[in-house]
């Protein structure tokens, strides 16, 4: 497998780290749409978390959530199943992925989110 050099990486990862800065993630609950292109459909919003202004920090071919600011007060109960990484904007979409506890694109201390309660990153890791 080909792999890439650590700048050329950090120059392909820059932009997005920019995009997401103080972005909105947003958890859902329900059906997974097929990708980031995808209509949302109908899903529960459980809750919105806030990122850093400086959104990762970038060490080579790998960009770690800085603090994420968590909900402190979900919006809904249900279990959370992916998650949209969204500009500062709230409207500007970036990425779609999988929400878990462990070995998910986001991972969170539980994906049973009840509403009124705290829903917590654990991690979020992006590599190249």
């Amino acid at each position: 497998m080909p792999t890439l050099t650590s700048t050329l990486a950090g120059s392909m990862l820059a932009p997005f780290n920019t995009a997401a800065a103080s972005g909105q993630l947003k958890v859902y609950a329900g059906s997974v749409p097929a990708n980031a292109d995808a209509a949302l459909g109908s899903p529960t919003l459980l809750g919105t978390l806030t990122m850093s202004a400086t959104a990762f920090a970038a060490t080579a071919h790998t960009l770690t959530a800085n603090a994420i600011t968590q909900d402190s007060a979900a919006d809904a109960s249900g279990t959370a199943s992916f998650y949209r990484l969204f500009q500062s904007d709230g409207t500007t979409l970036i990425e779609q992925g999988t929400v878990g506890t462990s070995g998910a694109d986001l991972n969170l201390n539980t994906t049973a989110i009840v509403a009124g309660g705290p829903i917590q990153v654990t991690s979020f890791i992006r590599t190249l």
